[in-house]
């Protein structure tokens, strides 16, 4: 249900196995769920409890959020009964971000998570309330460093320059497009790097872009995206990559009819869109999963280090995908996407972030 916390079953196995302890607690309620060993357990070694929020779109979009929720899946997995959490979704305008921080807080949960740049305000006014609790976002920083806050930042220009260039090669017109979710320097990011890897392959090819809107709910609007596709491909576009969470599904269900390609993101999303997976050329892979397990290792292993934690091609953190859905469409292009990576690594590629500096 939208707007409140609510506890998520992550499978019968982790259910029988004790693994984690997931229980309803209303919206600012208090709940009455197991207190992870804090209330008087009997010596029983008090569980690390997580408290993880999503973006506008929640689960299901497919994308950002749903690798936010496999890394919180992959630590409760490997740490078992360490590990107790709870996740919870923002309602339809994104406005009650701060209640729901601010409830996990209030109730006490070592390591509260939000899912995106969204969160920045925020997480900056309730960690300054908390400074207890350990708080980490994605995909922004606080402008004041706070002692209680990581950063989990991602070089999305670094993995955007690879899946430009496969855009590039792949092309049959010359044209390709970019749909981008709300403006923002963040998403500027994956079209400057698109941009720069195209040119790196083709100076003289056409790239169009567009976003789709100046608010948070430009992420959770296919028909939009749909739109947006269609008039780029109606322009030339053969090849479009979106950086847009779930308004990229309508980009899919365009580039699908129309007989086009297209080009993911944030996941591998010709398994995560399975209806879509014979269009989808590669995806432009951003490990929000990686980071989000790695914060909660490093709380349960009392290591939780606060400031800028940055994730490029040389960490693993992005990268393009490839898979045996997608490999006939992209395999004979992977050595040159291959040494295009270790050049950017090495430093021999510098990749601009934002569009007006391609």
């Amino acid at each position: 249900m939208r707007g409140r916390a609510r506890g998520r079953t992550l499978g019968l196995a982790l259910m029988v196995a004790g693994s984690l302890i997931l229980s309803a607690c209303g919206g600012g309620g208090g709940g009455s769920q197991d207190q992870g060993g804090n209330g008087g357990g009997g010596g029983q070694e008090a569980k690390v409890r997580v408290g993880l929020v999503y973006d506008v779109g929640g689960r299901g979009d497919q994308s950002f959020n749903d690798m936010a929720y496999a890394g919180l899946e992959k630590a409760i997995q490997e740490f078992g009964d360490k590990v107790e959490a709870q996740d919870a979704e923002p309602d339809a305008g994104g406005q009650n971000r701060e209640d729901l921080l601010r409830t996990f807080a209030d109730q006490g949960y070592d390591l509260v998570i939000g899912v995106g740049f969204l969160f920045t305000d925020a997480i900056t006014a309730v960690a300054k309330e908390y400074p207890e609790v350990k708080f980490a976002i994605v995909d922004s920083c606080p402008e004041e460093p706070l002692d209680n806050v990581a950063c989990l930042t991602f070089k999305e220009h670094e993995g955007s320059f690879l899946v430009g260039a496969a855009a590039a090669l792949k092309t049959q017109t010359g044209t390709i497009g970019f749909v981008g979710g709300m403006k923002t320097p963040l998403i500027e990011r994956f079209e400057a790097g698109y941009r720069a890897g195209a040119k790196y392959i083709n100076p003289d090819i056409k790239v169009l872009s567009d976003y789709a809107g100046t608010t948070g709910e430009a992420f959770n609007n296919p028909t939009k995206g749909r739109e947006l596709a269609l008039a780029q491909i109606q322009q030339g576009a053969d090849v479009i990559y979106h950086a847009a969470g779930g308004t990229g599904k309508g980009v899919f269900e365009a580039v699908k009819q129309q007989g086009k390609l297209a080009i993911g993101v944030d996941a591998d999303q010709s398994l995560t869109a399975p209806d879509y997976a014979d269009v989808i050329l590669t995806s432009m892979v951003k490990r929000v999963d990686v980071a989000v397990y790695d914060v909660i290792r490093s709380v349960v292993e009392d290591n939780f280090k606060a400031g800028l934690h940055a994730y490029g091609l040389k960490e693993d953190g992005v990268g393009y995908a490839v898979n045996d859905k997608n490999r006939s469409l992209i395999e004979d292009i992977t050595a040159q996407l291959d040494e295009l990576k270790e050049k950017i690594i090495s430093g021999e590629i510098q990749v601009p972030e934002t569009p007006g500096d391609v």
